[in-house]
């Protein structure tokens, strides 16, 4: 029996489907039972590289909408009609997905069930509050290279709950917090600027 598809194996697969572009829907039928995890990574993987807005707000806003589901425990993601049929250009995901399977695969060999707690469908409410803030970072995010931490953080919390490795997950979490002081550092600057023009 042959084992199932890691998470580098998927997103190679996602890449490589025929097309121009590839509708979300089709991303959301392939990842089956592991939709939140993978969809995490998916949605993580474009802000590890630098992205002109609206990517990042586009990223965070799903993101959202994911982690809200996942703080109710839901366990299937639901998205509306409309972003299933959305569609994500397949240059940018490939583009993605090839700087990131080299990293992935690495990460995968080190990677293994360690404080499994964290990667329970028990832990995917606090998951989904840890994601829900890494996406409020995304959204506010400094344009290019800004969402790079929050990004990687978003892609090893996915990666944790995919393989069950709750170091992973703590590993996102660090990763997290830099890049929620850059966003939190870049949104101050921007009220502050507005601030001195007014008042």
């Amino acid at each position: 029996m042959s084992s199932p598809l890691r998470t580098s194996g998927i997103l190679t697969a996602l890449a490589a489907l025929p097309g121009d572009r590839i509708a979300v829907g089709s991303i959301v039928a392939a990842l089956k039972d592991r939709a939140y995890a993978l969809l995490v990574v998916l949605l993580g993987l474009p802000n590890c590289l630098p992205m002109p807005p609206p990517i990042p707000l586009v990223c965070g806003l799903v993101l959202i909408f994911v982690a809200i589901q996942m703080l109710t425990g839901r366990v299937i993601p639901w998205l509306p009609p409309a972003l299933l049929s959305r569609s994500i250009g397949k240059p940018v995901l490939t583009r993605a997905v090839e700087r990131a399977v080299p990293l992935l695969v690495r990460l995968e060999r080190i990677s293994r069930p360690r404080l499994t707690v964290l990667g329970s469908r028990y832990a995917i409410p606090v998951i989904g509050l840890l994601i829900l803030v890494l996406a409020l970072g995304l959204v506010v995010a400094a344009p290019f290279i800004g969402q790079i931490p929050l990004g990687l953080a978003v892609c090893l919390v996915g990666l944790g709950l995919v393989e069950r490795d709750g170091l992973l997950i703590l590993a996102g979490a660090a990763f997290g917090a830099v890049g929620l002081v850059l966003s939190a550092g870049f949104a101050y600057a921007i009220f502050s600027g507005i601030h001195g023009l007014f008042f």
